[in-house]
């Protein structure tokens, strides 16, 4: 029996829901669902140009789990561009544990989260998503 899968920290909600080639009804699409924790690696990763052993501290798994994460990630998304499949993305869950303060990269702004799923959502000071957690 394989252990439960821990909690990854994920600040990024993106407000779609699917990428999908142009002119094709969804329905006929064949679909690849993207985790919220495989969106968090690639942000990290790609878009931020991220080192791993810090992209994966800031979602708090080993590096090699985070690793593991954005080869999946990067394979599902070149699945589904090469392919032609339409791109669903998951809103799993992301929870900062109970006592920790978050920061915004924006402002250098700290408060302590709400309650999840909304963890760490939206900076109070500025409204930037680039909100981490300042554990």
């Amino acid at each position: 029996m394989p252990r439960p899968k821990k909690t990854r920290h994920v600040q990024c909600r993106p407000d779609a829901v699917y990428f999908k080639p142009r002119a094709i009804p969804l329905r006929v699409l064949e679909e690849t669902v993207l985790e919220a924790d495989e969106l968090e690696a690639l942000r990290l990763a790609d878009l931020e140009g991220r080192y791993h052993a810090e992209a994966a501290r800031r979602m708090m798994i080993s590096r090699q789990t985070f690793g593991n994460i954005v080869k999946s990630a990067r394979k599902k998304v070149a699945d589904a561009l090469i392919n032609g499949k339409a791109i669903r993305l998951e809103s799993g869950p992301g929870a900062a544990p109970e006592g920790c303060a978050c920061s915004c990269d924006d402002c250098g702004g700290t408060w302590e989260p709400p309650a999840p799923p909304g963890w760490p959502g939206l900076c109070p000071h500025c409204g930037s998503r680039h909100t981490v957690s300042a554990r």
